[in-house]
């Protein structure tokens, strides 16, 4: 009963993660959810009995993690930070498309329509925020850069990507993302 119950849970999470991309929180919808997560609304006070901030927050915190592993993945196979940059462009700019600009990056819509109003889904967004300039920062430091100053740069680097995606998503073009991988070799002196 567990294994099913799990798999029931994380079907309700992978779901809330692509509609909520899509969508942002006040589009996705409940109803949505527990139908392209295939589980009958019993399954959703079940597994989150905070209802759909809960399951939104845990979305979030996985759609977070998997673009920080990326982060991570990525930096342990290029030369520098400038090539990690790019590289992190290239692949949310790859997913951006094929999903037809409907989506960009999995936090930033969430973040902006809570971040005034609800609490712990600002905390969450800020959390994996945090998390992808710690792993910015990590690779700035290897590359020599001094701790303060790899925060700063971490922090550029990131308003530099999560501009980007706004800018492509709305545009419907890449064209956003060509100019910011260009800018990321300007902002690191390289």
């Amino acid at each position: 009963m567990a294994v099913k119950g799990d798999r029931t849970r994380a079907r309700l999470i992978d779901a809330a993660c692509s509609l909520v991309e899509a969508r942002g929180y006040f589009g996705a919808g409940l109803n949505e959810m527990l139908q392209a997560g295939g589980a009958p609304r019993g399954s959703l006070y079940h597994h989150f009995p905070g209802g759909k901030d809960q399951l939104i927050a845990e979305a979030l915190a996985v759609s977070g993690r998997e673009i920080e592993d990326l982060i991570r993945n990525v930096a342990e196979g290029v030369p520098d930070t400038g090539a990690l940059v790019e590289a992190v462009l290239d692949a949310l700019a790859d997913r951006m498309q094929e999903a037809g600009y409907a989506k960009g990056c999995p936090i930033t819509t969430v973040a902006l329509e809570t971040a005034a109003t609800n609490d712990s889904l600002q905390r969450v967004c800020a959390d994996v925020y945090d998390g992808w300039q710690r792993a910015l920062v990590d690779r700035l430091v290897a590359d020599g850069h001094a701790p303060g100053h790899a925060e700063d740069l971490a922090c550029s680097l990131l308003a530099l990507i999560e501009g980007a995606l706004v800018l492509a998503r709305a545009g419907r073009s890449r064209t956003p993302i060509e100019r910011a991988r260009r800018s990321v070799r300007a902002l690191l002196g390289t």
